[in-house]
This record gives structure tokens, sequence and C-alpha cells, in this order.
């Protein structure tokens, strides 16, 4: 029998994560509200994410479940990758620190480059835009996205939805893309000390 090393926040806290990935991914029938965006959509935020936060982990697992969702659907052949790349360039910067000019400049080029990414996936940028600005609590980029995405969205329900399921994504991505990308450090530093049972 091969025994498992226990995971450094242990098993409970693995099981919580897992639990959260699939209220946020999968839903549970009969707790969890219908999802307002598809799954390929929360897909693509998870990606954004993972690219803001720069983990390979979370990016090689959330580039696999795109590219599942595009098969089991019917999205359109675009190079995804390149466009949400550099979306991410784009909601990297902090409009907090720009002057009005240039964050007059800022929106201006965000909206045309947004057009390109909703000439393929209509909302998607603004939703990217959402998350990014939750994550990193920026009022400016969460102003503009929310104005996009509401003035698209007459039904309440759904808008309420749409940024329920937004939400949920940053969430789970901030705790999982922290928890990834630490883990290798953690345990090195424990290494060093002698602490090898972990």
């Amino acid at each position: 029998m091969i025994k498992r090393k226990t995971p450094l926040l242990g098993w409970a806290f693995n099981d919580v994560l897992n639990e959260l990935h699939q209220i946020v991914f999968e839903g549970v029938p009969g707790e969890t509200a219908p999802f307002e965006l598809t799954t390929l959509e929360r897909e693509y935020i998870a990606y954004v994410l993972a690219c803001y936060y720069q983990c390979g982990r979370c990016l090689d697992f959330h580039e696999r479940a795109v590219n599942l969702a595009r098969r089991k659907g019917t999205a359109p052949d675009w190079h995804w990758q390149d466009d949400l790349i550099s979306a991410t360039l784009f909601l990297h910067l902090d409009g907090t620190k720009l002057s009005a000019m240039e964050w007059d400049r800022w929106v201006s080029a965000w909206q045309a480059y947004a057009k390109r990414i909703d000439l393929k996936h209509p909302g998607l940028a603004c939703y990217l835009a959402y998350a990014i600005g939750i994550a990193r609590h920026d009022k400016h980029l969460m102003d503009l996205a929310f104005e996009s995405i509401s003035s698209a969205n007459e039904d309440d329900g759904r808008l309420k939805g749409i940024i329920r399921d937004i939400d949920g994504v940053v969430i789970f991505m901030k705790a999982a893309t922290s928890k990834n990308r630490s883990d290798p450090s953690i345990l090195s530093h424990l290494k060093s000390r002698g602490v090898t049972d972990v």
C-alpha cells in the first residue's frame, strides 16, 4: 500500500478547496443557484486569473478545462489564449496609479481591445475586467466593467447571477492560486530545516 503524504494544510483543507471548486464550476444540485455564465465563460475567467496570478499549475488545469469546454460546445474558432493573455496585460495596469488623462486613454484602448474579444465571445471582456477588479479590489476597473455588464443585461436576476458567478470564480482562484504558487516555496523552506514529513 502506497502511503500518501499529508498536505501541509491537511486533508480537510484540500477537501474544502475541492468542494469549493465543485460548487464554483459544477454546482451542487438543490443547493446552489443555477449558473448564468456558461462553464466555458467561467473557465475563461479562471484562465485569466491564473495568468494574472502567474500560477503555472492553475494555468495548465484551466487551459485543459477551456479546451474541453470548447470541444463540448459550439465555441467559435479563435486564438483565445493569445487574446486572453493580451487582456491580462491590459488588466494588470492599476487605474488608481494613473492620472485622469492616462486613465481616459487606457479606457479608450481597453474598450477597443474588448470589442475584439467580444466579437468572438460577447460580454467576455467585461467579465474578465470585473474579475480582475474584484481580485485587486480596483474600484475604477469594477465600476467600468459593471457599467458594461449592467447595460448588456436588462434582467436584474441575470445581472445578479452573472456577478455571483464571477465573484465565485475569483474567490476560488485566489485561494487556489495562492496555495499552488506558494506550496513549493513553503516545502523548500521546511526541507531546508530538515522537515521532510510534509
